[in-house]
């Protein structure tokens, strides 16, 4: 299960752990820390859950949850230093999936996302789900791309080669397969115009693109795209 997550913690410390605790599980994070900034993020790009801390300045939790539920059905767990009992049914009732209370362990957490996920995410009817090649995560079906857990911007040409390489990871794909794939987004089709889009992608995705241990060239046939362990 890969899930695209937005955390919107306050406390930087706190919220690198969630975020680490998350890419170590497989899912793609984004890392805020107020409210306004959450609330922008999620209309930017989808999560399929937010993890929401009730203290955030500019906008509370509170507040940031009247808002998401207003439009939209986001999956939220509220995390919160608060015991009262008001709070906690206050969270519920505006639309919170699930809440805890800090301190809390980082095994727990972990444990409650996967329980809120396994409730809530399901693949669109007919859709494809997300695809996962090492530390980069594809959804054919919302258009977006993330590498190391930051969001990757595409154009349409390189996010058809690169949706059709993370499908089949490992394939050797020639030049002329690929072109097929950009066909239609494309007005200058070649197989010239394959290269630059690979080129323009070892530039989004490569830790170093002059040492490409991703996307590789296989001499003399095409290109693949392999986990982060791959041979160059």
């Amino acid at each position: 299960m890969c899930a695209h997550i937005l955390v919107a913690e306050d406390d930087e410390m706190q919220a690198e752990l969630i975020r680490r605790l998350l890419l170590q599980e497989g899912h793609t994070a984004v890392v805020v820390h107020d409210g306004r900034a959450a609330i922008d993020e999620a209309g930017r790009n989808r999560p399929d859950l937010v993890v929401l801390d009730l203290m955030l300045p500019r906008i509370d939790g509170l507040g940031v949850c009247r808002v998401l539920r207003r439009d939209d059905d986001v999956p939220v767990l509220m995390l919160t230093a608060r015991t009262a009992e008001d709070d906690v049914l206050l969270g519920l009732e505006l639309g919170a999936d699930d809440y805890m209370t800090k301190p809390y362990s980082p095994r727990e957490l972990m444990a409650r996302i996967r329980t809120v996920l396994r409730r809530t995410l399901r693949p669109a009817a007919g859709g494809p789900p997300p695809l996962r090649v090492g530390a980069i995560r594809v959804d054919p079906l919302r258009h977006w791309v993330t590498c190391d857990g930051a969001p990757v911007t595409c154009t349409p040409g390189e996010f058809a080669i690169l949706a059709a390489m993370a499908a089949e990871p490992d394939r050797v794909f020639s030049r002329r397969q690929l072109l097929r794939h950009t066909s239609g987004h494309d007005r200058a089709s070649t197989e010239r115009a394959v290269d630059v889009h690979i080129m323009n992608l070892r530039k989004k995705i490569e830790p170093d693109p002059r040492r490409p241990v991703r996307l590789l060239t296989v001499f003399g046939v095409g290109y693949k795209l392999v986990g982060d362990r791959g041979d160059s």
